[in-house]
């Protein structure tokens, strides 16, 4: 088949996946309940979550301005400090990560027409895979990748906070290129957000289509080689009616 692209990168949040209502108190609320369990000397919760924005939301603020990307584990690794608590064999980090996102990706769930069109792309062939920036540790979006059911759709995944920047720096749309092995023009990336999944992935000569599910004003200046307003318009461009 001639494929108009050989693969395609997707972006993740609100392009194939809602995040729902994002709010830190309960999933935080889960981790200091787990303390809790554990006859670990804590202070009053409300205290616990306020440094833990103070820690974890600067960090966030500069990762808009530098492009490299904030790490939740890093954040908890420091409030776990700040209240000195221990760290050990039964009380991980990554265990207090995984009551954290646990708790985190209950609120989301897979568009209704992201199955069926990624289905019919692994039938003709396509090539795809996931080009995310995240705060959230590898190994948890890993999990959250098997539990919505399309970690078979892709070959690979690559998440910012697995690497030194986030997009739109063009460093992580080149991992997706090298890893491919194929010219830039011959991979298209979907994305919802115009200045990071569109600019990005043209600043390194891949073709874009903006998802605009909620029929968004275009901004000016800035042009994406395809606007679609559901996930099923991209079958229109492998159908060639486009």
């Amino acid at each position: 088949m001639n494929l108009p692209f050989k693969a395609i990168g997707f972006d993740w949040a609100y392009t194939l996946v809602d995040l729902g209502r994002e709010d830190d108190r309960k999933p935080l609320k889960k981790v200091f309940s787990f303390l809790d369990q554990k006859n670990i000397s804590l202070p009053d919760f409300e205290e616990f979550l306020d440094m833990n924005r103070k820690i974890f939301r600067p960090m966030i603020e500069k990762s808009r301005i530098t492009h490299q990307e904030a790490r939740f584990e890093v954040a908890l690794q420091k409030l776990m400090s700040h209240f000195e608590i221990p760290l050990s064999d039964e009380i991980t980090l990554n265990k207090l990560l995984e009551v954290y996102y646990l708790e985190v990706y209950l609120e989301r769930k897979v568009y209704p027409d992201v199955v069926s069109v990624l289905s019919s792309l692994k039938k003709m062939g396509v090539r795809m895979g996931i080009i995310s920036n995240t705060t959230n540790p590898i190994f948890m979006k890993e999990r959250e990748r098997q539990a919505t059911g399309l970690k078979p759709f892709f070959e690979f995944a690559i998440y910012s906070s697995d690497t030194p920047y986030r997009k739109p720096h063009p460093s992580i749309f080149e991992s997706a290129v090298v890893y491919l092995g194929i010219n830039p023009k011959e991979i298209l990336f979907v994305g919802d957000s115009i200045s990071m999944d569109v600019v990005g992935a043209q600043g390194i000569g891949m073709k874009s289509a903006w998802l605009n599910r909620d029929g968004k004003n275009l901004p000016p200046d800035i042009n994406p080689d395809y606007e679609l307003h559901s996930l099923k318009d991209l079958l229109q461009i492998y159908l060639k009616i486009l």
